[in-house]
């Protein structure tokens, strides 16, 4: 009878010290510097963990099931500005020839200013720096709706910053993990990188680091010396030259010149994500450049993977990629600096639900800003 009493004993102990491992490493997650809510914090664990492929699982039930409705208001749109140009009844003419027409859905009236792309943030001196637009942009889901953030070429310089986790964990920074003072005062807009690395199947690349091997083929965000900033297929329509100051990876392209890529409904070999994931109808975000050369961000909720591609060729993008997606990573907040360093930040829609100073403190994820030339 002792014996048993003490067998059991050392199978308690053992227990309890085979649950003290995991306890101390999500209690180390949750601590771990750098912003990043809670139930990320715990996913993202359960992730690093081998609990992926059940996340991934649990995900795609979850969102999968959430459909729009067929009809209705629009979920969520950019507010009109003043400065806003006259609609026509299938596309809108821009008030610029350098802006690219909004494409909106065939057979469909539009709405008062959709598809009109307005000022959302100037220069000093009057100078356009952010022009913004929303469209409906699923005909089976006339609520759903995208917003474009549209950066004019020779107007901006573009960042890649790490956070305190991505691309790697614990990666030196000279400049930190969130916008740096210096830039404050020129700052323009913040905006969502794409997947967490190792989903990403690509490469993560800057002057000050290497710190994921590029990998060729993949959809790149390309950033130069002279702070511009082109979208493309590494080694086929971009590549490393002296004028390259950082690269930032995210799966296959979704638009290769001009068109939408064939297969985004299929995922064939989990090219943008997880298989099935490409049905989730979540937050998803999108980065691209149009055939002038503005670099033009596009957002929204309930989009799928198809309607995401859609809604970008509709905002004229030429050569496109996904970035991350989920309502707790997709942010873009077009920056307003104040007096003595501070900045203001507005949603670029006003249901994205990241904090508005995101990238004004320190991160976990990697991230883009752009400040003004």
């Amino acid at each position: 009878m002792k014996r048993r009493r003490f067998r059991k004993r050392w199978i308690a102990v053992a227990v309890c010290l085979l649950l003290v491992v995991p306890a101390v490493s999500y209690v180390r997650a949750l601590l771990y510097p750098g912003n990043a809510s809670f139930s990320v914090r715990t996913v993202e664990w359960f992730r690093d963990h081998g609990g992926g492929g059940l996340i991934d699982a649990i995900e795609t039930w979850k969102y999968s099931r959430q459909q729009p409705p067929a009809t209705g208001a629009p979920i969520d749109v950019t507010a009109p500005t003043a400065t806003s140009p006259t609609t026509g009844r299938r596309r809108v003419r821009p008030a610029s020839a350098a802006l690219p027409t909004v494409r909106l859905l065939p057979g469909v009236t539009p709405l008062a200013h959709e598809g009109v792309w307005s000022v959302a943030r100037q220069s000093k001196g009057g100078v356009p720096l952010i022009w913004t637009s929303w469209f409906r942009t699923d005909p089976g889901h006339l609520p759903v709706t995208a917003a474009a953030a549209l950066l004019p070429r020779g107007s901006y310089d573009l960042h890649l910053m790490p956070g305190t986790r991505e691309p790697i964990v614990g990666m030196p920074s000279r400049k930190g993990y969130s916008v740096p003072q210096a830039d404050r005062s020129s700052l323009v807009a913040t905006f969502n990188a794409g997947f967490k690395m190792r989903d990403s199947h690509g490469g993560w690349w800057t002057t000050e680091s290497a710190a994921v091997p590029l990998v060729d083929g993949r959809a790149s965000a390309v950033i130069y010396r002279d702070g511009s900033a082109r979208i493309g297929t590494w080694n086929q329509t971009v590549r490393m030259t002296k004028d390259v100051v950082a690269v930032r990876q995210n799966l296959d392209p979704v638009i290769v010149d001009g068109q939408i890529v064939p297969g985004l409904t299929v995922n064939a070999n989990g090219r943008w994500g997880t298989v099935r994931s490409q049905f989730q109808y979540t937050w998803r975000s999108g980065l691209g450049t149009d055939a002038s050369g503005n670099l033009i961000y596009v957002v929204g909720s309930k989009l799928t993977l198809a309607t995401l591609a859609g809604a970008m060729h509709q905002a004229g993008i030429v050569q496109g990629m996904e970035l991350d997606i989920h309502a707790a990573i997709v942010s873009f907040d077009i920056e307003q600096p104040g007096p003595n360093g501070t900045v203001t930040g507005h949603r670029l829609l006003p249901s994205i639900s990241s904090p508005a100073d995101r990238y004004l403190v320190d991160d976990q994820r990697d991230f883009f800003y752009a400040t003004s030339k």
